[in-house]
């Protein structure tokens, strides 16, 4: 066995760095047994830089974004960043999966319907974040931004994968933890009214949804788990029949 291939010891110090994007924290857990190395500090900050872009091209809020300047006739479609095409078509497939209880496309005031992929961005841009600590040679990692968290590996992760613990909040009572999710790889989405209110929207009447209660999903990509979480909220009886028919890799808890 060469030096390659020899089990690595599994990390066991743990290094945090937070940083506000997208109107919410921005939190990247890393461990191993050297979590000051330059590279680690490196690759934090690419993924920190990877969703400042994607707020800067897809933002609902920010006047200059691309998406809104595209909107807004200010932007021609063939000068838009492609993450735009990516996601309007990722989306589409969204809504396929989950026989529309994910929708993107929303009636503004009686007009046009209005292209609004706040419902996937999230978590499509943490899971492809996730990409910068993958070339991390010997690290585990999680990366979470609310409610959204992906866990893996760098390179060289030969010995016994760490394990994350995540707590999913009550939320009847925020200051409780309802359940644990235990996760070596992976992703886990919650959606919910407790933290944000009725923003949430069943695309069946396109009114915000305001009951109280969670919908957690756990599989292998973020953006397929918020995108069922999301759905889950909406109707989680639909979403669990739909789920073990199209993707049974994920799972749902209902609180």
């Amino acid at each position: 066995m060469n030096t390659s291939e020899m089990p690595v010891q599994a990390p066991s110090e743990r290094r945090v760095f937070v940083r506000q994007i997208m109107g919410m924290p921005v939190s990247i857990h890393v461990r191993a047994l050297d979590p000051g190395r330059p590279e680690i500090e490196q690759a934090a900050q690419r993924v920190f830089a990877h969703l400042e872009r994607v707020d800067r091209v897809l933002s609902t809020w920010r006047a200059d974004s691309d998406l809104l300047r595209l909107q807004h006739g200010e932007l021609d479609v063939d000068a838009a960043h492609p993450w735009l095409a990516e996601t309007a078509e990722l989306c589409l497939e969204a809504e396929e999966r989950t026989d529309g209880l994910f929708r993107a496309w929303r009636a503004r005031d009686g007009g046009r319907p209005t292209f609004d992929p706040t419902g996937l961005v999230k978590g499509w841009a943490v899971g492809t974040s996730a990409a910068h600590l993958e070339t991390v040679d010997h690290i585990a990692f999680s990366i979470g931004a609310g409610g959204d968290i992906v866990v893996g590996t760098g390179r060289g992760m030969l010995g016994a994968e760490p394990v994350w613990r995540i707590g999913i909040e009550n939320p009847q009572d925020r200051t409780e933890v309802a359940e644990v999710v235990t996760l070596t790889r992976g992703a886990i989405a919650t959606s919910g009214t407790a933290a944000r209110g009725a923003h949430i929207v069943d695309p069946r009447t396109g009114q915000g949804i305001s009951r109280p209660g969670s919908a957690t999903v756990t599989g292998p990509e973020l953006l397929w788990a918020d995108v069922w979480a999301t759905a889950a909220f909406v109707d989680p009886t639909t979403t669990e029949r739909l789920l073990e028919a199209r993707d049974p890799a994920y799972r749902l808890l209902v609180l």
